[in-house]
């Protein structure tokens, strides 16, 4: 199928993410916005990637095709209540958010069932706005569908097959299930990773540990630098699943430190041994939904011009460094030097030019 015409509400990482692949995959096709940001808007009509900005719901043109929400989870549900009375009858409706029961309901309650598809990208970025979009960012990423009851079978073939086209990988499943997986495999992590750091911070009197916090704990804290607004909402959308997650995770930590009390070394190292197994049979080949680090560390001797060598390397072959440190704590065998990419497809092009260049990771 050839989509044509395509709106959009909120033109922000996830969003103009959308728009751009969109684009690239169609690029005859005609995108509308509605965004308040309207340098963002201004910017995505400069590079050809939207036909035309919105100012209001009833400016939505009568032909479009799929209409996506990318607005934070409650906003979806009140541009889904305005949008109900307003849209043609063929357009098909989805959202982009991370929580998908609440707003199941409300299209349900809505009489949009037959219209509406809850939408979630498996795909994320430390950085936010338009300005971080990106076409590929979408690309080898699962996107969750979950169809109410009335969504026709034509409807979320045509559904999966747009994604598809546009490079991402569509899985199909219900609200409920939706929502039990992502608290455990994103919402909880997330709160993990928080927690984690403030008993860090409630914790360094000297400042000693902050200076050690490199490694192991840089890495399973990274998401901790996470939209607060955004993980309000997240928390208060997905409470019971998230609650649940909790208090299974207490359990856990009560059994290994139970263990730990009595000196077991068995249930220590059997608790290793069983998540060791677990995570070494998880799927490497597709985004998830915590994103991502595209980096590499580097074996470097400490001379002068050895940072400016590998930088000219990279930069000759058109290979664009995010951030470039010093690993002062190597606990897991780093090199001394670590460098980021924007993106994974930058960092093979690294590991491949820096190892023809005789260095060490």
């Amino acid at each position: 199928m050839e989509w044509k015409n395509f709106t959009l509400i909120g033109l922000g990482l996830i969003g103009g993410s959308i728009a751009k692949a969109i684009k690239k995959a169609y690029p005859r096709a005609k995108i509308s916005v509605l965004e308040k940001d309207q340098h963002s808007v201004e910017m995505a009509i400069s590079e050809g990637i939207i036909e035309k900005g919105l100012q209001s719901i009833e400016e939505i043109p009568s032909d479009t095709e799929l209409l996506f929400l990318c607005t934070p989870v409650e906003w979806n549900r009140i541009f889904l209540r305005e949008l109900a009375p307003k849209l043609s009858s063929h357009t098909l409706l989805t959202d982009v958010g991370s929580t998908k029961s609440s707003i199941m309901k409300e299209a349900e309650a809505l009489g949009l069932s037959s219209r509406f598809c809850g939408g979630h990208p498996m795909a994320g970025s430390e950085s936010s706005g338009y300005k971080a979009s990106d076409s590929l960012l979408l690309e080898n990423a699962y996107y969750l569908l979950t169809p109410g009851q009335g969504f026709p079978t034509e409807s979320i073939e045509k559904m999966k097959s747009f994604l598809s086209s546009i490079g991402s990988i569509p899985f199909v499943m219900s609200p409920e299930e939706h929502d039990k997986s992502v608290a455990c495999v994103s919402h909880l992590p997330h709160l993990i990773a928080a927690s984690l750091v403030k008993l860090l911070k409630e914790e360094d009197e000297k400042g000693t540990m902050k200076k050690l916090a490199a490694g192991g704990f840089k890495d399973i804290s990274r998401i901790a630098s996470s939209s607060p607004i955004m993980w309000q909402q997240i928390c208060l959308s997905n409470k019971e699943p998230i609650l649940q997650m909790i208090a299974h995770y207490q359990d856990l930590l009560e059994e290994i430190k139970a263990s730990i009390e009595k000196e077991e070394p068995q249930g220590i190292a059997e608790l290793f041994r069983e998540s060791g197994e677990y995570r070494n049979s998880m799927d490497s080949s597709a985004q998830g939904l915590i994103h991502s680090e595209y980096a590499i560390s580097l074996h470097v001797q400490d001379h002068p011009g050895a940072i400016s060598i590998i930088s000219t390397i990279l930069a000759s072959n058109m290979v664009s460094i995010r951030n470039l440190g010093i690993n002062h704590n190597r606990e897991k065998g780093e090199g001394a030097l670590q460098i980021s990419f924007y993106t994974g497809e930058d960092c093979e092009m690294a590991k491949k030019l820096l190892h023809k260049y005789g260095f060490i990771f």
